[in-house]
C-alpha cells in the first residue's frame, strides 16, 4: 500500500510527539522526579504514587473538555487550529521543564501536568484527522504505520539521549541533571521539527455546517448524540470495553520505569530496556495492521488484550531483571498494535462529518481510564508497600475489557 503525501504528514506527527512520550512520560522524567523527590525526603513508594496522581490529574482536564473540544473541531477548518493550539502549548510547557529548579519537585509535577494536557489534547485532534486522511479500507494500515513510525522516531530521539547519558553530556560537558534537562529540550525540538508538516498543511476533509454560535451549537450536538446513543450501539459498547483495557495499557506505559526502580533495576538498564521495547514495537505495530487485514481487526484486538492480561498476572511475580525484560518484550509486541487498531476500529464505527466529536468521547473514556489506572496502582502500592502488586491489580481492568469486547457485535470487515 502506497501512502499519500497527506497520510505521511499525519504519520510523522506520531513520530514528532514520540520524543515527548518516551523521554518525558516514560524514560527520563519519572526517574528524574524520583531522584529529586528522594533528595527531598519522599519515600520510593510515595514518589511512585505521586507520579501516578500527577498523570491522573493531567488527563482529567482533557477528559472533561474532550467532547466539547471535539465538537468544536468538527466545524470547517477548526480541527487544524485546535491541533496547533494544544501542540504548541505542550511544546512550550515541555521546554519549561528545563527551567524548574532541581529542588522544586512540586513545581516539576505542576509543569509536567500542563505539558501532558497539551500532549493529550493534541492527540485528540490528531486521532480524528485519521478520518480525513484514510478511507475505511486504509485505516488499519495507516493507523498502525503511524504508531510504528512513532516508535521508530522515539528510538532515534532516545538514542540521542543515550549518547548524552553515556558520554556524560557529550564529553563531560553536562552533569547528570543537565543531561535530563537536555532530554526535555530535545523532545520539544523533535516535536516541532517533525510535527510541522501536519501543523502547517493539515486539511480537514469532513465537517459539519458552519454556524453563528459554535459553542452553543456544540453543546446541542453533544446532547443530541447522547440522547440518541442507541443509534450508535456498536460504537458505544466498544467505548465501554476500550475504557477498561486501554486504562491498563496507558498505566503500564506511564508507571513502568517507576516500578522498575522499585525492584532495583538500575537507571542505565532501564534506559536500555525502554530502547528495546521501542525497537520491538516498531515492526510489531505494522505487523498488527497487516494481520488485521488478513484475520480481522477484532481478532487482533483480542490478541492484544490477552497478551496484556498475561503481563499483569505475571507482574505479581516480578522480582528480577530477567522478569522485567520478559514483560518489557511482551509489552513491545502489543502496545502499538492495540492502540492503533482501537483507533481505526472506532473510526469505522462513527459518522465521518462528526468524527472529532466522536473522537472526543473516545478520548474522554481513554483519558478517564488513564485516571483510574494510575490511581489504582498508587493506592494498591501504598497499601501493600509493593509496586508489583499494584501493577498486578491492573489485570482486573483487562479482564473486564476482554469480556465486554468478546460480546460486541462483529463488524463487517
Amino acid at each position: 500500500m502506497k501512502f499519500s503525501k497527506q497520510q505521511w504528514q499525519w504519520i510523522f506527527y506520531d513520530w514528532a510527539n514520540s520524543g515527548y512520550g518516551i523521554l518525558v512520560v516514560t524514560a527520563v522524567l519519572p526517574v528524574y522526579f524520583k531522584a529529586v523527590a528522594g533528595q527531598a525526603g519522599v519515600t520510593a513508594a510515595n514518589s511512585t504514587a505521586y507520579w501516578g496522581y500527577a498523570n491522573s490529574f493531567g488527563t482529567l482536564i482533557v477528559s472533561i473538555l474532550a467532547p466539547l473540544l471535539g465538537a468544536l473541531a468538527d466545524y470547517p477548518n477548526a480541527k487544524s487550529r485546535w491541533l496547533n493550539f494544544f501542540t504548541w502549548s505542550g511544546i512550550i510547557m515541555t521546554i519549561g521543564l528545563t527551567f524548574v529548579p532541581t529542588q522544586a519537585w512540586q513545581w516539576l509535577l505542576f509543569i509536567y501536568i500542563l505539558s501532558i494536557i497539551g500532549y493529550s489534547g493534541g492527540n485528540l485532534f490528531y486521532d480524528s484527522f485519521l478520518i480525513d486522511v484514510a478511507d475505511d479500507r486504509q485505516m488499519d494500515r495507516v493507523s498502525s504505520t503511524g504508531y510504528g513510525m512513532g516508535y521508530l522516531g522515539g528510538v532515534l530521539a532516545f538514542i540521542i539521549f543515550l549518547v548524552a547519558e553515556l558520554t556524560n553530556g557529550f564529553g563531560n560537558r553536562l552533569s547528570n541533571l543537565e543531561v535530563a534537562k537536555f532530554s526535555f529540550l530535545l523532545s520539544a525540538v523533535w516535536w516541532i521539527i517533525f510535527g510541522w508538516p501536519l501543523l502547517r498543511h493539515g486539511r480537514q476533509q469532513y465537517h459539519v455546517a458552519a454556524v453563528q454560535r459554535p459553542i452553543i451549537d456544540s453543546f446541542k450536538r453533544i446532547s443530541q448524540t447522547i440522547r440518541h446513543i442507541n443509534k450508535y450501539r456498536r460504537a458505544s459498547w466498544f467505548l465501554v470495553a476500550y475504557f477498561f483495557y486501554i486504562d491498563g495499557v496507558d498505566t503500564i506505559f506511564t508507571m513502568a520505569t517507576s516500578i522498575g526502580k522499585d525492584i532495583g533495576v538500575q537507571t542505565t538498564t532501564l534506559m536500555m530496556v525502554l530502547l528495546v521495547v521501542q525497537l520491538i514495537a516498531f515492526p510489531f505495530s505494522i505487523l498488527y495492521g497487516y494481520l488485521a487485514q488478513r484475520l480481522s481487526t477484532r481478532t487482533m484486538l483480542l490478541v492484544g488484550i490477552v497478551v496484556y492480561l498475561f503481563i499483569c498476572v505475571y507482574a505479581y511475580w516480578l522480582h528480577s531483571l530477567r522478569d522485567f525484560w520478559l514483560l518489557a518484550i511482551l509489552i513491545g509486541t502489543s502496545q502499538g498494535g492495540i492502540q492503533a487498531l482501537s483507533r481505526s476500529y472506532f473510526g469505522r464505527l462513527i459518522p465521518k462529518d462528526s468524527s472529532s466529536e466522536f473522537f472526543g468521547f473516545y478520548n474522554i473514556l481513554g483519558k478517564f481510564s488513564a485516571i483510574i489506572g494510575p490511581l489504582l496502582v498508587g493506592i494498591v502500592t501504598q497499601v501493600s508497600g509493593q509496586s508489583t502488586i499494584g501493577a498486578a491489580s491492573l489485570s482486573v481492568l483487562f479482564l473486564i475489557g476482554l469480556i465486554i469486547f468478546i460480546y460486541l457485535p462483529k463488524l463487517s470487515e
